[in-house]
C-alpha cells in the first residue's frame, strides 16, 4: 500500500492517474480525459514513463504487470472501479454523475473492470510503444512539466 509520504512528482493536492501506455482503449480513456478536464484538475503519466514507474514503486504496486487504472489523490490511492468512479467525480456533468457507480457493490464492479482490463489488448488492440503526448496536451503529463 501507499506510504506516508507524498508520492514523487507530486505537489500537495495534485492527483495523477496511472495508465497503460500502450493499451489502446487506455489511450482513448486518457483522451476523454484531457478533452473534458477543463480545470486541468488531473495529471497524467504511463506505467511504462519513469514517473510512472515511481509513482507504482511508491504504491507497493508491481512495475511489471498491470491489469489497472490507478488514481492517486495526495496519499490516497484508488484501483479499479473506485479509480474510474473517483475520476468521473473529478468532471463536469454528465460525467461526474457516473460516481453513483460506488452504490454498487465494490466486488461486482471490480468483476467487470477486471473482465475488460483482461480483454483489452484482443478487444481493443495495442500500440507497440508508449504514444508521445501532443504539443496541445503539454503539462498534463507528468514527464513534460512546463
Amino acid at each position: 500500500m501507499a506510504s506516508d509520504t507524498l508520492p514523487p512528482f507530486l505537489q500537495p493536492g495534485e492527483r495523477v492517474l496511472l495508465f497503460d501506455g500502450v493499451c489502446k482503449l487506455c489511450n482513448a480513456s486518457v483522451r476523454f480525459v484531457i478533452a473534458h478536464d477543463t480545470e486541468r484538475r488531473i495529471r497524467l503519466a504511463s506505467v511504462q514513463s519513469p514517473q510512472g514507474q515511481a509513482l507504482l514503486a511508491w504504491a507497493g504496486l508491481s512495475t511489471e504487470q498491470f491489469d489497472s487504472v490507478v488514481l492517486i489523490e495526495g496519499q490516497r490511492l484508488s484501483l479499479r472501479s473506485t479509480a474510474f468512479i473517483r475520476l468521473m467525480a473529478q468532471l463536469p456533468a454528465p460525467w461526474r454523475w457516473l460516481r453513483l457507480l460506488q452504490w454498487i457493490p465494490r466486488p461486482l464492479r471490480d468483476w467487470g473492470y477486471s473482465y475488460i482490463a483482461r480483454h483489452r489488448y484482443r478487444w481493443f488492440g495495442r500500440y507497440d510503444i508508449c504514444l508521445l503526448p501532443s504539443p496541445d496536451h503539454r503539462g498534463r503529463f507528468l514527464d513534460d512539466t512546463p
